[in-house]
């Protein structure tokens, strides 16, 4: 399902960005406009040897700190998805492109705490041509995300 569909479904509201193809968080931050620690991205976690999947959002200007999820998630064993289960996971995805609802994909969602200061946020779509910007508010109410710190600043 696209994440625009889900988003409309679901009775939030969200403005569309198309933009051209950007293959990482950085450069579709220039593309659209706003600043990285306002661009959420989407990294899709394996959880206890392919026992759960979660997607983490954390901004594009940070990188994720496995360890620092194992702590939050109570020491589970944390790696990040191949590409063939982020294909399985989210078959209707560009691989590579993944919005943060896990839900709509049977994950949980994790959220650098840093990104809860915004109030909007923009993260990618289904394709790596767009993105979705939304009030922080209707994704939370919507998604339900454990927040936590995780993301730490880009060497």
């Amino acid at each position: 399902m696209k994440v625009q569909d889900y988003l409309t479904r679901h009775g939030k509201p969200f403005e569309l960005l198309p933009h051209p193809e950007t293959y990482d968080a950085q450069h579709m931050a220039a593309a659209v406009q706003v600043p990285g620690c306002k661009v959420g991205k989407t990294v899709v976690l394996r959880l206890d040897h392919d026992f759960r999947f979660a997607v983490a959002l954390l901004p594009a200007t940070r990188q994720i700190d496995l360890t620092r999820i194992s702590r939050m998630l109570g020491g589970a064993v944390v790696e990040l998805a191949t590409e063939s289960q982020l294909a399985g996971h989210c078959p209707d995805c560009e691989l590579g492109a993944v919005p943060p609802f896990g839900t709509m994909y049977g994950m949980m969602t994790l959220v650098d705490k840093s990104l809860s200061l915004c109030k909007e946020i923009t993260f990618e779509g289904n394709q790596h041509c767009e993105s979705i910007r939304m009030k922080w508010q209707d994704f939370v109410d919507l998604e339900h995300p454990l927040v936590g710190e995780f993301g730490v600043p880009l060497p």
